[in-house]
């Protein structure tokens, strides 16, 4: 991957489990090649040619941010995203951490200080998956930008509440359960000073949205809403992918 500075120790031991794991490729799924934290060469070399670029669902929800994405959901990238958050490939946090990184590099235009806010899981999904996968992303990212030389602050203001699986759902639906799915934390939300903090933060610096998938647009719409309605305007939105049926560019 592209990954810039000192590597962490996740980022070792995932390399380190490539090798004594018999595991496939995340990408293709290929058996028995050499793999790169977590990926073979070809697939390295697909997602490595992929460069952020906006990503417009049609049409846009109200509300929707500005929004950037490495590439379209189809494989190498959507395998491997399939692998990191259903299939326990946890590993794999590393080089999407760094790949979202430059996602959130290209939506900001530069080196400057910036507020990264994931969309939060559920609670069920959290528990399914081991862990908040998008968090667990969130971490890699905000790692990689510092040590280019970014200033980070990471927040966590939000709590999803309970809603149905968006896979089942149309896209009046997805907006219809978006709309409901989340609440401002109360108390301390790891930001030294809490909700005021935040504001401040987000008058001075961009609050920058972060998912792994936008379809409709309806989850970061209802988020942007949310977080605006409580004094923290989102300036974009960073994705790895977006679905193929919506448009890129």
């Amino acid at each position: 991957m592209t990954a810039t500075g000192r590597p962490d120790p996740a980022g070792w031991w995932a390399v380190l489990a490539d090798l004594v794991l018999p595991v496939g490729c995340a990408g293709c799924r290929a058996e028995r090649v050499p793999l790169t934290q977590g990926v073979c060469a070809d697939c390295v070399a697909m997602l490595r040619a992929l460069r952020p670029a906006p990503a417009a669902p049609t049409p846009a929800p109200p509300g929707m941010p500005d929004c950037f994405a490495l590439g379209a959901y189809q494989a190498p990238l959507r395998e491997t995203l399939l692998a990191y958050k259903e299939r326990g490939r946890h590993g794999l946090a590393w080089p999407l951490g760094s790949l979202l990184a430059e996602v959130v590099a290209a939506a900001v235009g530069g080196p400057r200080p910036v507020v990264l806010v994931p969309v939060p899981a559920t609670a069920r999904a959290a528990r399914a998956r081991h862990g908040d996968h998008l968090r667990r992303l969130t971490r890699q990212a905000a790692g990689r930008l510092r040590r280019a030389g970014w200033p980070v602050l990471v927040a966590h203001p939000l709590r999803a509440l309970p809603r149905p699986d968006s896979a089942d759902l149309d896209s009046a639906g997805r907006a219809q359960a978006a709309a409901t799915a989340f609440r401002v934390r109360g108390g301390s939300f790891r930001v030294p000073g809490g909700l005021d903090r935040l504001r401040q933060a987000a008058v001075e610096h961009p609050v920058v949205l972060l998912d792994d998938i936008v379809t409709t647009g309806a989850t970061l719409a209802a988020v942007t809403r949310l977080l605006a309605a409580n004094g923290i305007p989102v300036a974009v939105a960073a994705v790895l992918a977006a679905t193929i049926r919506r448009r890129l560019g």
